[in-house]
Order: C-alpha cells, then sequence, then structure tokens
C-alpha cells in the first residue's frame, strides 16, 4: 500500500517507511521482517 501511495504521489515513500519502522521498534519488536529492508539500508546508510 505504501508504494501504491508514493507512485500516486500520495505520499513520500521513503519518510513513511521509516517511521512504521521505528513505530514497529518503539512497539517492543525486536525483529522487523520488511519488504522494504533493502531500501530502508539504502537510505540509513
Amino acid at each position: 500500500m505504501v508504494q501504491a501511495a508514493a507512485r500516486n504521489g500520495w505520499l513520500d515513500e521513503k519518510r513513511i517507511v521509516l517511521e512504521i519502522l521505528t513505530a514497529i521498534k518503539r512497539a517492543g519488536a525486536d525483529i522487523i521482517l520488511t519488504y522494504h529492508a533493502k531500501a530502508a539500508a539504502r537510505w540509513l546508510r
């Protein structure tokens, strides 16, 4: 859904993905599996 919304120009994919991952971690996750892993790693480099 995030990628589809970003393609339509409705949101900034990088900003939303990083916020989602931060929220999951803040909620107490020890590990996060996501389709956005490669992109997030690239953005956080």
